[in-house]
């Protein structure tokens, strides 16, 4: 098992990285053949990436959660799986590479430096943890996906006021149909991390009986929550739509990397395991 689950640590990069240049050479040539090819490229490399975390669950006796590194890789994986259903939702394929670079470059990292933990902290077999974990991860992989979509709105946005159209303004969705994308892919994010938060207060207490509220990662993870709940807010009540509604959910993501980057910083965090 221990040999399988290192052959795929090398094994997924370089499929991700073939899935996004696969992609991008349908994005810039428009190859029909393409369509189904490289969904089912995709759903393949969905499907090792599965077997890599259970595998690894299941030998190292915890989830993969107990290190920052071990994090990448399931939010990779949370990335692709996020895009892969969206993708089938709406049927809309000429984005993928703009989403598959980011999971390709958290697996990379990931498959750099992880490491054989089987020795972790009790409180890391928890499995309430693991479902925390992982749905705040998946919330994070929706804020993701939205920003690109908010990014590909700028950048048409840019190519249309400047009469520039060129392979952008030809390939990618309406500007309607990349702000309904970009907020959708926000809303799955909103949910989930409110869904991670409700676990959280639930099992925090039993968990760290000293823990304080004022911990940097609840904080910044506050204020992330907070941006994106207004965000929808000014969406449903009609108050900002289009470039300012896209703008201001740019600013909830770069908050949100903060968070990230909040727990491997402080390491006086109770979330910091290592």
């Amino acid at each position: 098992m221990l040999a399988t689950i290192h052959f795929l640590n090398i094994l997924l990069p370089v499929l991700y990285l073939a899935g996004f240049l696969v992609y991008y050479f349908d994005f810039t040539k428009d190859v029909k053949g393409l369509n189904n090819t490289k969904r089912i490229f995709l759903f393949v490399t969905l499907v090792f990436h599965v077997f890599y975390l259970f595998a690894r669950t299941v030998e190292f006796n915890h989830p993969p959660i107990t290190n920052k590194f071990e994090i990448f890789t399931v939010l990779a994986f949370s990335i692709m799986c996020s895009y892969f259903l969206l993708e089938l939702l709406t049927d809309i394929r000429n984005t993928g590479m703009f989403i598959i670079i980011f999971a390709f470059f958290f697996q990379l990292f990931s498959s750099m430096f992880i490491e054989d933990l089987i020795e972790v902290q009790e409180v890391l077999r928890n499995r309430l943890l693991g479902i925390h974990v992982i749905s705040a991860m998946l919330g994070y992989s929706g804020f993701t996906i939205s920003t690109v979509y908010g990014l590909l709105y700028l950048m048409l946005y840019k190519s249309i006021k400047i009469s520039k159209f060129g392979l952008m303004f030809n390939r990618l969705p309406s500007l309607e149909t990349l702000e309904k994308l970009s907020f959708n892919s926000l809303i799955i994010g909103f949910i989930l991390l409110t869904i991670a938060i409700i676990i959280g207060i639930i099992w925090l207490p039993s968990a760290f009986p000293n823990f304080s509220y004022l911990d940097p990662k609840l904080v910044v993870t506050g204020v992330v929550w907070i941006i994106y709940g207004l965000v929808i807010a000014a969406k449903y009540s009609g108050f900002w739509y289009g470039r300012k509604l896209i703008i201001f959910s740019q600013i909830g993501f770069a908050v949100a990397i903060l968070s990230v980057i909040a727990t491997i910083v402080f390491k006086d965090s109770f979330h910091s395991f290592y």
